[in-house]
Protein backbone atom coordinates (compact mmCIF):
# COMPACT_ATOMS: atom_id res chain seq x y z
CA UNK A 1 0.00 0.00 0.00
CA UNK A 2 1.33 3.45 -0.89
CA UNK A 3 0.99 6.93 0.56
CA UNK A 4 -1.79 7.79 2.94
CA UNK A 5 -3.66 10.46 1.03
CA UNK A 6 -6.53 10.23 3.44
CA UNK A 7 -6.57 11.27 7.08
CA UNK A 8 -6.31 8.72 9.90
CA UNK A 9 -9.34 6.73 11.00
CA UNK A 10 -11.22 7.38 14.27
CA UNK A 11 -9.06 5.13 16.49
CA UNK A 12 -5.75 6.55 15.30
CA UNK A 13 -7.18 10.09 15.36
CA UNK A 14 -8.14 9.68 19.05
CA UNK A 15 -4.62 8.48 19.86
CA UNK A 16 -3.09 11.38 17.91
CA UNK A 17 -5.20 13.91 19.85
CA UNK A 18 -3.48 13.10 23.18
CA UNK A 19 -0.63 15.62 22.68
CA UNK A 20 -3.17 18.34 21.85
CA UNK A 21 -4.94 17.68 25.13
CA UNK A 22 -1.63 17.95 27.01
CA UNK A 23 -0.87 21.32 25.41
CA UNK A 24 -4.37 22.64 26.08
CA UNK A 25 -3.95 21.60 29.73
CA UNK A 26 -0.67 23.62 29.79
CA UNK A 27 1.34 20.40 30.08
CA UNK A 28 2.95 20.57 26.66
CA UNK A 29 6.37 20.88 28.28
CA UNK A 30 6.07 17.17 29.10
CA UNK A 31 6.51 16.47 25.37
CA UNK A 32 9.78 18.41 25.20
CA UNK A 33 10.78 20.09 21.96
CA UNK A 34 9.89 17.22 19.61
CA UNK A 35 6.31 18.41 19.17
CA UNK A 36 4.77 21.68 18.03
CA UNK A 37 1.28 22.84 18.96
CA UNK A 38 -0.36 25.27 16.58
CA UNK A 39 -3.56 27.26 16.67
CA UNK A 40 -4.97 28.06 13.25
CA UNK A 41 -8.28 28.81 11.54
CA UNK A 42 -10.30 26.43 9.42
CA UNK A 43 -10.14 27.70 5.86
CA UNK A 44 -13.86 27.13 5.25
CA UNK A 45 -15.42 27.24 8.71
CA UNK A 46 -13.25 29.99 10.20
CA UNK A 47 -13.30 28.00 13.46
CA UNK A 48 -10.24 27.81 15.67
CA UNK A 49 -8.30 24.56 15.21
CA UNK A 50 -5.62 23.04 17.45
CA UNK A 51 -3.04 20.66 16.00
CA UNK A 52 0.11 19.00 17.32
CA UNK A 53 2.78 17.82 14.88
CA UNK A 54 6.30 16.45 15.21
CA UNK A 55 9.15 18.94 14.92
CA UNK A 56 11.33 17.45 12.21
CA UNK A 57 14.10 19.99 12.74
CA UNK A 58 14.71 22.88 15.14
CA UNK A 59 17.35 25.41 14.18
CA UNK A 60 18.42 26.88 17.53
CA UNK A 61 20.41 29.70 15.96
CA UNK A 62 17.54 30.89 13.75
CA UNK A 63 14.89 29.85 16.31
CA UNK A 64 13.03 28.09 13.50
CA UNK A 65 10.99 24.89 13.81
CA UNK A 66 10.22 22.83 10.69
CA UNK A 67 7.31 20.40 10.49
CA UNK A 68 6.07 18.04 7.78
CA UNK A 69 2.47 17.47 6.69
CA UNK A 70 2.46 13.72 7.33
CA UNK A 71 -0.69 12.98 5.32
CA UNK A 72 0.52 14.70 2.17
CA UNK A 73 -0.43 17.96 0.47
CA UNK A 74 -4.09 17.45 1.40
CA UNK A 75 -3.40 17.54 5.15
CA UNK A 76 -6.08 19.77 6.67
CA UNK A 77 -3.81 21.93 8.85
CA UNK A 78 -1.46 22.47 5.90
CA UNK A 79 -4.33 23.63 3.69
CA UNK A 80 -5.55 25.90 6.50
CA UNK A 81 -2.10 27.50 6.82
CA UNK A 82 -2.10 28.19 3.10
CA UNK A 83 -5.34 30.12 3.54
CA UNK A 84 -4.27 32.02 6.69
CA UNK A 85 -1.14 31.92 8.86
CA UNK A 86 -1.02 30.21 12.24
CA UNK A 87 -2.20 32.35 15.13
CA UNK A 88 0.01 30.72 17.75
CA UNK A 89 2.74 28.10 18.03
CA UNK A 90 4.05 26.38 21.16
CA UNK A 91 7.06 24.13 21.50
CA UNK A 92 7.61 22.83 25.02
CA UNK A 93 7.59 26.00 27.13
CA UNK A 94 8.12 28.36 24.18
CA UNK A 95 5.10 30.26 22.94
CA UNK A 96 5.01 32.36 19.77
CA UNK A 97 1.97 34.47 19.06
CA UNK A 98 1.48 35.27 15.37
CA UNK A 99 4.58 33.33 14.29
CA UNK A 100 6.18 33.93 10.94
CA UNK A 101 5.75 30.92 8.70
CA UNK A 102 7.15 29.88 5.37
CA UNK A 103 6.46 26.93 3.12
CA UNK A 104 9.59 24.97 2.25
CA UNK A 105 10.41 24.34 -1.39
CA UNK A 106 11.40 20.90 -2.68
CA UNK A 107 15.16 21.38 -2.21
CA UNK A 108 14.62 22.56 1.38
CA UNK A 109 12.37 19.57 2.01
CA UNK A 110 15.05 17.21 0.62
CA UNK A 111 17.64 18.68 3.01
CA UNK A 112 15.17 18.53 5.90
CA UNK A 113 14.34 14.88 5.17
CA UNK A 114 18.00 13.96 4.73
CA UNK A 115 18.78 15.37 8.18
CA UNK A 116 15.70 13.63 9.60
CA UNK A 117 16.84 10.27 8.21
CA UNK A 118 20.24 10.81 9.82
CA UNK A 119 18.87 11.99 13.20
CA UNK A 120 15.77 9.78 13.51
CA UNK A 121 16.24 6.74 11.26
CA UNK A 122 13.40 4.67 12.75
CA UNK A 123 10.84 7.46 12.53
CA UNK A 124 12.03 8.28 8.99
CA UNK A 125 11.42 4.66 7.95
CA UNK A 126 7.83 4.98 9.16
CA UNK A 127 7.32 8.16 7.13
CA UNK A 128 8.86 6.53 4.05
CA UNK A 129 6.65 3.46 4.47
CA UNK A 130 3.52 5.64 4.69
CA UNK A 131 4.48 7.15 1.34
CA UNK A 132 5.42 3.83 -0.25
CA UNK A 133 9.11 4.74 -0.54
CA UNK A 134 11.27 1.62 -0.45
CA UNK A 135 14.70 3.10 0.19
CA UNK A 136 15.93 6.16 2.05
CA UNK A 137 18.97 6.65 -0.17
CA UNK A 138 19.40 9.95 -2.05
CA UNK A 139 16.88 8.94 -4.72
CA UNK A 140 14.29 7.87 -2.16
CA UNK A 141 14.70 11.09 -0.19
CA UNK A 142 14.35 13.18 -3.35
CA UNK A 143 11.20 11.27 -4.29
CA UNK A 144 9.79 11.75 -0.80
CA UNK A 145 10.68 15.46 -0.85
CA UNK A 146 8.60 15.84 -4.00
CA UNK A 147 5.55 14.39 -2.27
CA UNK A 148 5.58 15.74 1.29
CA UNK A 149 4.95 19.35 2.27
CA UNK A 150 6.68 21.25 5.06
CA UNK A 151 6.33 24.51 6.95
CA UNK A 152 8.88 26.37 9.07
CA UNK A 153 7.87 28.65 11.97
CA UNK A 154 9.81 31.43 13.69
CA UNK A 155 8.81 33.82 16.45
CA UNK A 156 6.72 36.67 15.10
CA UNK A 157 7.22 40.34 15.59
CA UNK A 158 7.12 41.46 19.22
CA UNK A 159 4.46 44.08 18.42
Amino acid sequence: MAMRDRPPGPVLRTFLQAPTLLYRARLGWLLGSRFLYMVHRGRRSGQTRHTVVEVVHFDHEAREASVVAGWGPHTQWYLNLQAAPAEEVRIGRRRWRRPRQRFLDESERAKLLSDYVRDYPRAAKGLAKAYGVESLDAGGIDGLAGRVRAVAFRPGDSR
